[in-house]
């Protein structure tokens, strides 16, 4: 009896010591709730001492919120004998905070029947800070993520899409369900295979290289749900655990405006690089032009006193062709540098167009169909007619020769308005109303190296005699001084299509009368004088003048012009004849002095080019009698005997 009485106590000191220094949390309670006892470890975290122990109950350190886990767990208890699976529940500490716990329970029996509950639990309170924590990351990484201006999307180390943000939906219309995997995404992403190959092998390249926290960024076209395409910018980031998360972002307006921007500075490069030839080529032409003239001249005048069959004669001829060619050139060069002189007449294009058939059709041959497209309500233009139609001309004929086995040439006219998105994308273009017409050809196309340089003066792709490389330059020339604009789009094998936009105006039409010219040349009696510093041009036009029977006083400048009309006695001066860039005093300076102190005096003034006062922009001031150089003997005859006899 006293052995078994000492086992007990023994038994009894070994719980008590392990009941009060065990790490665990134990605690003894009744069926009501009352606290029966608790070892050191739970009085210790609750901040209670053993002396308190019979004034604890579970209203004490639960609030009402971990009540219902409390009943609910004991009823539990009650009704097994124990938990079958420990329950978390949170804690209130005597200075009033709180602590989480990890509790099991399990029924004490005295004498086989429920005597208390025994609870041994473990302090998670770290683990549920962790958890809180990581919960709120979770939230705000959530929260950051479906509100990122960028899509997002986690992809796990066998491809999984485990996420994808509100964004990426938004970027490209596909969900979880549409694109469960990388595998399906790069078939409905890039449904190109050639393209999906690349894109797949980018991908694969980056993912051997990748490491932890570094970012990769690429660029690519997708294919949305809905078909439309848009350039992506996809960074790749992998995460520590193996994952992978991607940020796209959709910069297909910035590409398009990269690409716009490039396509402007190259525009404005061709631009500057043709005003600079055209301002050369324009000096060069002027002075050419006075060169040209006397010769020309010259040539036509000993022509006259040749008599057929001398030998002497077929020479001249060969100098007087030989300087119309040089003159045609000069003048495309005038044309290409706009330093021509226009007239301008307020026209319908299509009229034009329909005049211009009979000869367009035999111009490009009876292997290359014609067909024109005009709008019936077709927008009216103010422009030179005979400019014009060398434009259309010069057109058809580039059409012609990229069609050496025929094939189809379109012309159409149509209203259209070029807005801001246009002229966005055009140097030089103001937005508004323009008459458009266009020549369409089926031909061999252009390069892009040859597209390059296509306006430039002496560059062609013909043969050598076959093509100046005027021809477009001089189109581009025109419908610039025209104040229009033209375009271009060419493929090669596919053919080439230009566009030229006339500004539109509310004007009525002009009649545009062909001249009669007749055989005689005309002649006359009257006074002229010539005033021209140039003293090669002054002499070969005095020379014309005097042939036709005219009294010619002359003069070199303004001043020496003036002090002619002087000493001028007797017979009156009836027409003033001068060049308008002169030093010192202009010829338009002169001839309004020369009006005012001879007030029936005509004027006719003679240039090359457009810098001058008589023109604005190129075009000649209504009721101002000009020739342009270099003239004709007959040219300037007949316009002579035009101004004297109006």
């Amino acid at each position: 009896m006293a052995d078994n009485i000492a086992e007990l106590k023994e038994s009894e000191a070994r719980y008590k010591a392990l009941f009060d220094r065990t790490i665990l949390l134990i605690c003894v309670v009744d069926f009501q709730g009352n606290f029966l006892d608790a070892n050191e470890a739970l009085l210790k975290l609750l901040g209670y001492t053993r002396e308190e122990i019979p004034s604890l109950h579970l209203y004490t350190i639960l609030d009402k919120d971990q009540l219902p886990i409390a009943l609910k767990a004991t009823g539990e208890v009650l009704k097994n004998g124990f938990l079958r699976n420990p329950v978390e529940i949170k804690l209130r500490k005597k200075n009033g905070h709180y602590v989480w716990v990890e509790a099991e329970a399990s029924l004490i029996y005295r004498d086989e029947t429920p005597y208390s509950i025994l609870g041994i639990a473990n302090d998670i309170t770290e683990r549920k800070k962790m958890e809180e924590a990581l919960r709120t990351e979770k939230e705000r990484f959530q929260t950051l993520t479906e509100n990122a201006p960028f899509g997002m999307v986690m992809i796990d180390k066998d491809g999984t899409f485990k996420y994808i943000n509100s964004k990426f939906k938004e970027l490209f219309g596909y969900d979880l369900k549409d694109v469960p995997n990388g595998r399906t995404w790069f078939k409905k992403a890039y449904p190109v295979r050639s393209y999906r190959h690349r894109v797949f092998s980018t991908w694969i390249d980056d993912s051997k290289s990748f490491e932890p926290g570094e970012k990769i960024p690429r660029t690519f076209t997708v294919t949305c749900k809905d078909g439309t395409e848009k350039v992506i910018r996809f960074i790749t980031e992998q995460l520590e655990s193996g994952e992978y998360l991607m940020g796209t972002e959709d910069i297909t307006l910035l590409k398009r405006a990269e690409t716009e921007k490039a396509d402007l500075e190259e525009q404005l490069r061709q631009s500057q690089r043709i005003e600079a030839v055209g301002r050369l080529a324009g000096g060069i032409a002027h002075d050419f032009n006075n060169l040209m003239m006397v010769i020309r001249g010259y040539s036509q005048l000993s022509l006259a006193e040749i008599k057929e069959g001398d030998k002497l004669r077929g020479n001249l001829e060969e100098i007087r062709k030989a300087t119309e060619r040089a003159t045609d050139l000069t003048r495309q060069l005038l044309a290409f540098s706009r330093r021509q002189i226009l007239e301008f007449k307020v026209l319908d294009l299509s009229n034009l167009i329909r005049d211009m058939e009979r000869m367009l059709r035999r111009v490009i041959g009876e292997d290359i169909e014609l067909v024109t497209y005009h709008a019936e309500d077709l927008g009216r233009v103010k422009t030179d007619p005979g400019q014009i139609e060398q434009v259309i001309m010069n057109l058809a004929v580039n059409a012609r020769d990229s069609m050496p086995d025929g094939g189809k040439l379109i012309i159409e006219t149509r209203n259209v308005e070029l807005d801001e998105d246009y002229t966005r994308t055009h140097v030089g273009v103001k937005p508004g109303r323009y008459v458009m017409f266009s020549l369409s050809d089926t031909g061999v196309g252009m390069s892009p190296e040859v597209k390059e340089h296509i306006f430039e003066p002496f560059f062609t792709t013909k043969e050598i005699s076959k093509g100046t490389g005027l021809g477009l330059s001089t189109v581009y020339g025109i419908v610039k001084q025209c104040g229009g604009n033209i375009w271009f789009y060419s493929e090669l094998r596919k053919g080439t299509t230009f566009k030229v936009f006339l500004p539109r105006v509310d004007e009525p039409l002009e009649e545009i009368r062909e001249s009669t010219v007749s055989k005689e040349i005309p002649s006359g009696r009257e006074t002229i004088l010539a005033v021209e510093d140039e003293d090669n041009v002054r002499k070969l036009t005095v020379q014309i003048l005097k042939g036709q029977g005219y009294s010619v006083l002359e003069a070199s400048h303004a001043e020496e012009a003036m002090k002619v009309v002087r000493e001028q006695t007797g017979n009156g001066i009836h027409l003033l004849l001068t060049d308008v860039v002169m030093p010192g005093m202009s010829g338009h300076e002169l001839a309004n002095h020369l009006i005012s102190l001879l007030p029936k005096i005509k004027v006719l003034f003679m240039s090359g080019y457009t810098d001058n006062a008589i023109v604005h922009h190129g075009v000649l001031e209504e009721g101002v009698n000009y020739i342009q150089k270099p003239f004709t003997v007959d040219a300037l005859a007949r316009k002579v005997r035009e101004v004297l006899d109006r």
